[in-house]
C-alpha cells in the first residue's frame, strides 16, 4: 500500500517465515511493543503466512495461547504448517478464517494480554497475478483477500456509475485525478485485467511533475479498489473498538499501517482511547518507522508505520474509538456481498 512506491501498488505487511520471500515489517520493533508475556494469550489479527505469530509463539511457552487470524485460506494453510510445534514448550495454537473485524468473536471481556494488527497486503496476495492485487502481472481483476467473498474489483470497476466509481477512488486512494481516472474507465468498459485497467489509467493521469513521476499513475486506483472490495477500513475500526474491550489491563495492541488512511484511523482511535475514554495509554507518540537498514533490505517497509497503545484499569466505557468518518457502502450489480465466515477453524 506503500505511497511513494514504485515497485508495488501497495506496501507488503504480514508474511514472512519459510515459505515467505519477505520478511515481515517492522517485526522487531512490533514484538518489542507487545511485550509477550509467557503463558500468555495473544492474538495475531492477520497471521498472514506466520511471520509475527512465530516469533510470538516462539516466547509464550506451553501454557500460552495463540489466536490467528486470517480471510485469506491459503495463507492460513502456510502458517498451519508454519507454526507446526517445535517443542514440547510450544504454544496452543488456534487459526481461523475470518476478519480482524470479527476479533471479539467467542471472546471474554479482558481475557487477551495482546493484540497485533500488521494491515499490508502480503506477500502471497501481492505477488500471484491470478490474485488481480498488483498491475505488475496482467491478471484478472480480482482484489478479494478471501476467495470466498463475492464483490471483486472487475464488478466495481464495471458496474458502479462514473460518480460512484470518482468517490470510491478519491476517498480510498486519495487520488486527485479521481474524475477523470473514474471517466476513462467508463469509456473502456468492460475492463476485464489488471494491464487492462493500468493501461486505462496510465493514459488518463499521465505523470505532470518530477514528484508524481515517482509512483505508478495507477498505484492509488488499486488501493482505493483493493480497499472498497475488502471493506478494510470498516474492519480496520471495528477491531480497534474491540480491543479495548477483550484486553486484560496492561494488555497491548499494536498496529502497523502502510497508508495515511489506516494510520490516521490508528492515531484517532488511540488518541481518544486515551484521553476522552481513558481506557488506553498511548505508547508511540509518533509512529515508528522502518530503519534505514531495513528499508534496504526490504523495500516495502518503506510505508510502514508502526502505532501502539495499553489497556488500563479504567473500566470500558460503551463510547466508540474515533475514526476517519466511514463512506457509506455503495451496491455493486451482482451477488449479493457475503460475509466472512467463521467456519474454516483450524487449530494445532
Amino acid at each position: 500500500m506503500g505511497e511513494g512506491s514504485t515497485d508495488t501498488p501497495q506496501g507488503v505487511g504480514h508474511g514472512g517465515g519459510r515459505e515467505a520471500s519477505h520478511v515481515p515489517v517492522l517485526l522487531k520493533e512490533a514484538i518489542d511493543f507487545l511485550s509477550v508475556r509467557r503463558g500468555g494469550t495473544y492474538i495475531d489479527a492477520t497471521v498472514g503466512l506466520g511471520g509475527h505469530s512465530y516469533e510470538i509463539a516462539k516466547r509464550l511457552g506451553a501454557l500460552g495461547h495463540l489466536i490467528g487470524l486470517d480471510k485469506d485460506p491459503t495463507a492460513l494453510e502456510i502458517a498451519r504448517r508454519r507454526l507446526t510445534a517445535e517443542s514440547e514448550d510450544w504454544p496452543e495454537i488456534t487459526l481461523l478464517h475470518r476478519s480482524f473485524a470479527q476479533i471479539a468473536d467467542g471472546q471474554q471481556p479482558a481475557t487477551i494480554d495482546g493484540i497485533l494488527a500488521d494491515l499490508g497486503v502480503s506477500s502471497l496476495q501481492l505477488d500471484s497475478a491470478e490474485r488481480g492485487f498488483s498491475f505488475q502481472a496482467d491478471g484478472p481483476l480480482d482484489m478479494r483477500m478471501d476467495p470466498q467473498s463475492e464483490r471483486t474489483a472487475e464488478q466495481v470497476v464495471n458496474h458502479l456509475d462514473e460518480r460512484e466509481l470518482a468517490d470510491v477512488i478519491y476517498e480510498f486512494g486519495e487520488e486527485r485525478r479521481s474524475r477523470r481516472i473514474a471517466r476513462a474507465i467508463v469509456r473502456s468498459r468492460p475492463i476485464r485485467s489488471t494491464a487492462h485497467l493500468a493501461d486505462v489509467i496510465s493514459a488518463a493521469a499521465r505523470p505532470m511533475n518530477q514528484a508524481e513521476r515517482k509512483i505508478h499513475p495507477a498505484t492509488r486506483t488499486f488501493q482505493a479498489l483493493r480497499i472498497f472490495v475488502n471493506r478494510e477500513l470498516d474492519d480496520l475500526r471495528a477491531l480497534l473498538e474491540a480491543a479495548p474491550r477483550i484486553l486484560k489491563p496492561g494488555g497491548r495492541v499494536v498496529v502497523i499501517s502502510f497508508h495515511s488512511l489506516e494510520d490516521r484511523i490508528v492515531k484517532d482511535a488511540f488518541r481518544d482511547g486515551e484521553k476522552k475514554y481513558k481506557y488506553f495509554r498511548v505508547l508511540t507518540r509518533k509512529p515508528v518507522t522502518a530503519s534505514e537498514e531495513e528499508r534496504d533490505r526490504n523495500p516495502r517497509a518503506r510505508s510502514a508505520k508502526m502505532r501502539a497503545a495499553e489497556r488500563i484499569s479504567k473500566k470500558f466505557s460503551s463510547g466508540k474509538p474515533a475514526g476517519a468518518p466511514g463512506m457509506a457502502v455503495m451496491a455493486v450489480p451482482g451477488p449479493k456481498d457475503q460475509v466472512a465466515t467463521n467456519a474454516d477453524a483450524s487449530q494445532k
